[in-house]
């Protein structure tokens, strides 16, 4: 991905090393992988939040504590910035006005508008205070624990987040939850899979304008993107930390699923032709 030298966005807020009121025990082993994995790509945080415990004594999940203007921040910046481009210019086209998040970097434990989080949580979206929460340390388990390198497999994590921003100022989100505890459990985990599988394809939109814009995809960028998508499908999750696959558990798609719509995303930049909440869309 061509990003040196391109324009940073100003609303990042760097807050590494600051701490967060304390440590979240998210359990360990494979259960640490199960929880970023819910976490990941933006599952609502207020849920998984509610059901862990604060210790204020027990150590961090992981020690990240980069540079404060390393290149990871820069690269951050740099995708966050092409978001905002992008979806400035897609509101503008739907006669509405884009509202930029903030994108906060963290390390160990972080209080957010949605509780506090420790390291463990990954990458996530919080409607309630419209923030988009990094630990970077997250992109070395991207590219070690679910062998998906690349500074574009990084940018699809950093689109997708920020395309549950979309969504929740469109006020998709708002009705998608307000649906919990009004359906059944499995039916509100459908739910929950449509509305990150729209989130994929809107990392794919933004992909396909900020090439237009930018010109900045390069070979193999998207095979990337891609390959992150896939290895983080429910199907294949559940492979592997379990055995066998429960679909009726399923947050956020297959792996097939994941590829097909991000794919979609970016072959059509229509985000008229995002509704994955259609009955055929899955």
């Amino acid at each position: 991905m061509r990003w040196f030298g391109q324009r940073q966005s100003d609303n990042v807020e760097d807050r590494r090393g600051m701490g967060g009121g304390g440590k979240l025990v998210v359990g360990g082993g494979a259960g640490v992988v199960v929880i970023i994995v819910a976490l990941l790509l933006g599952v609502d945080p207020r849920a998984l939040l509610q059901q862990t415990q604060l210790n204020t004594s027990s150590p961090p999940v992981s020690e990240t504590k980069a540079p404060a203007n390393g290149e990871a921040r820069q690269f951050v910046a740099v995708v966050l910035g092409e978001t905002e481009d992008v979806w400035h210019e897609q509101f503008q086209a739907m006669g509405k006005d884009y509202r930029e998040p903030k994108l906060v970097l963290f390390t160990d434990a972080i209080e957010s508008g949605c509780g506090i989080a420790g390291t463990a949580v990954g990458p996530f979206y919080c409607p309630e205070d419209e923030r988009v929460y990094i630990d970077l340390g997250f992109f070395d388990l991207l590219r070690e624990r679910f062998h998906a390198p690349g500074d574009f497999a990084e940018a699809y994590v950093i689109a997708h987040e920020v395309g549950h921003h979309v969504q929740n100022l469109l006020g998709i989100t708002e009705r998608v939850h307000g649906m919990h505890g009004r359906v059944s459990q499995e039916e509100y985990n459908q739910l929950s899979v449509r509305l990150e599988l729209q989130a994929d394809f809107l990392a794919g939109v933004w992909a396909h304008h900020t090439e237009k814009l930018k010109q900045v995809i390069e070979a193999g960028d998207i095979a990337e993107a891609l390959n992150a998508a896939s290895a983080i499908g429910d199907d294949k999750l559940q492979r592997e930390s379990q055995g066998y696959v429960v679909p009726d558990a399923f947050t956020h798609g297959t792996s097939a699923q994941r590829v097909r719509w991000f794919r979609k995303g970016y072959e059509t930049g229509d985000i008229r032709q995002g509704d994955t909440f259609a009955t055929e869309a899955l």
